[in-house]
């Protein structure tokens, strides 16, 4: 299991190869990044905050349900913190199985339960106004699947 919670900027190819090697004996390998996207209009930065500590062990124990419920080989989470530009990466969720219907089934379950519930707190910052991203239905509405 690989969590990273981490301000830097990360090579999405680099870290799929990595993880892809690091999962030898796998049958499939799903994964999935999450990049700022401008939806307010005229998005400058979003701001990512987070608790030390807290995040990383909220992540740990998403990826430890994720991984005894789809018998997964090897989970990969990284997650952004600071301000992002539009067209950034945030985030990055790799999984490992002996079968594609549970890689793809992990990796959905981490991207529904890390939209949710992982604490990250996010703020999108225009020309004109700075305001905290709220949490949406239906994102709620898509854990009660798992």
């Amino acid at each position: 299991m690989d969590i990273r919670v981490q301000e830097a900027a990360f090579d999405a190819g680099a870290e799929l190869n990595a993880f892809t090697n690091a999962a030898q004996g796998a049958g499939a390998i799903v994964s999935f990044s999450g990049i700022v996207r401008d939806v307010a209009g005229g998005l400058n930065t979003m701001t990512i905050e987070h608790y030390p500590g807290m995040t990383e062990k909220a992540l740990t124990d998403i990826a430890k349900q994720a991984t005894d419920r789809f018998d997964l080989a090897h989970v990969m989470v990284i997650h952004r913190f600071g301000d992002l530009g539009p067209d950034e990466q945030i985030m990055m969720v790799a999984t490992a199985s002996r079968h594609r219907k549970a890689a793809f089934e992990g990796a959905a379950f981490l991207m529904d339960y890390l939209k949710s519930r992982a604490p990250f707190w996010k703020k999108e910052i225009t020309q004109t106004s700075a305001d905290w991203v709220e949490s949406k239905a239906q994102d709620e509405d898509a854990l009660s699947r798992w």
